[in-house]
């Protein structure tokens, strides 16, 4: 267990020393208050019971998209600053020769910094809209904040998952970041057939959003455990690939 320990500890320091991490960091907690003091300064702007949580749904899901993607593809770059003379993750495996134990810690560390970036995350965009508006963000409720907070570590835990399957990041962070900011696939087939509507990134939201447009009549609790479902389904088979195959 203290072997455990030390080893969060270090995959924790090493997370955070990461150039990629901590612009993921920043990227988690700004963007989002960024958008929303923006949207709040338009004329157009109705507030509304989703004011500051539509923003975190976009602008804090990019930040856990990074942060879970560069966790792991961090591990397996051999050029820039943040690697070594030789690819990280030999250095890892020597350092935690439990594969299983190696990533259930990665997952930890990421975990721990998703959950404290979405907290700051809330209480910037909801401090930003309060600014410029002059008045409190509607609706903000214990019950809502945790349901960002649910929904951005499942997103960065997702991240992560696909990240080992692919060994890259740069796919999944492409593919990923334009699902949830630019061009939504997802949302556009669950106007198509209702059971699109059950991907994470259309489904995830109602934990936390009220006054959505898909159509999708999904409760909080509903939301979660299909969330949790997507996390599980792609984590074993990359914990599977992760254990079998070579560093």
């Amino acid at each position: 267990m203290i072997a455990v320990f030390r080893a969060l500890r270090a995959e924790g320091h090493k997370l955070l020393t990461l150039p990629s991490a901590r612009l993921a960091v920043a990227l988690g907690v700004l963007l989002p208050a960024g958008i929303a003091a923006l949207n709040a300064r338009s004329p157009h702007w109705s507030g509304g019971v989703d004011a500051g949580f539509t923003e975190l749904g976009v602008g804090g899901a990019i930040g856990a998209i990074v942060l879970g993607v560069v966790a792991v593809s961090s591990e397996y770059t051999t050029e820039g600053e943040e690697s070594a003379a030789t690819r990280q993750i030999a250095a890892t495996l020597t350092a935690v020769p439990a594969r299983l134990v190696a990533l259930a810690v990665k997952l930890i560390a990421v975990g721990l910094l998703a959950l404290a970036v979405a907290a700051a995350a809330c209480a910037a965009t909801f401090t930003a809209v309060h600014l410029v508006r002059g008045e409190p963000a509607a609706a903000v409720t214990a019950g809502r904040v945790l349901g960002v907070q649910g929904y951005l570590l499942c997103t960065a835990w997702l991240a992560l998952a696909v990240t080992v399957l692919t060994r890259n990041g740069i796919a999944p962070m492409a593919v990923m970041i334009t699902n949830v900011s630019v061009v939504s696939m997802t949302y556009l087939l669950s106007q198509v057939t209702d059971a699109a509507r059950y991907f994470p990134d259309v489904a995830g939201p109602h934990m936390f959003l009220r006054d959505v447009a898909t159509g999708a009549h999904v409760s909080p609790v509903t939301a979660g455990i299909v969330t949790v479902a997507w996390v599980t389904a792609v984590l074993a088979p990359a914990a599977a690939v992760f254990c079998r195959r070579d560093a």
